[in-house]
């Protein structure tokens, strides 16, 4: 089965715009909208990163660490017009794998996927169990 991303963006045309452009990248993206069935979601679609838009659905330390510790073998990003989240400090030192910025720079988008890639094709590579 082919692994899946999660876009998590209350906004639904920015959140189908970001489908969309993975989609026209090879990637199986799915839209979601708030984060009422992510965990459903995550186990459902075997998940591979998620991105979350923290401007419009809220997100916190606890919710990003326990959700990192639950499924250590999903990549989770955040996604924010703006450069600074203090309240999120602990999540992105430890837990985040990247922060990208609004608007979205598709060059940017797709380094990070392909290191994704690159890091589980790395026999040496082992996520946390």
């Amino acid at each position: 089965m082919k692994k899946s991303i999660l876009v998590i963006d209350a906004d639904k045309d920015q959140c189908r715009g970001l489908c969309e452009l993975l989609e026209k990248g090879q990637f199986n993206a799915m839209p979601l909208f708030s984060t009422d069935t992510l965990e459903k979601s995550i186990k459902e679609t075997v998940c591979q990163a998620i991105f979350w838009d923290i401007d419009t659905v809220p997100a916190d330390n606890r919710t990003i660490r326990d959700l990192t510790l639950k499924f250590p073998g999903v990549y989770f990003f955040c996604l924010s017009s703006h450069r600074f989240h203090p309240e999120l400090k602990d999540a992105i030192c430890y837990h985040i794998y990247a922060c990208i910025n609004r608007p979205v720079d598709p060059d940017e988008l797709f380094y990070w996927l392909r290191s994704i890639e690159e890091n589980e094709a790395d026999p040496k590579y082992q996520p946390e169990a």
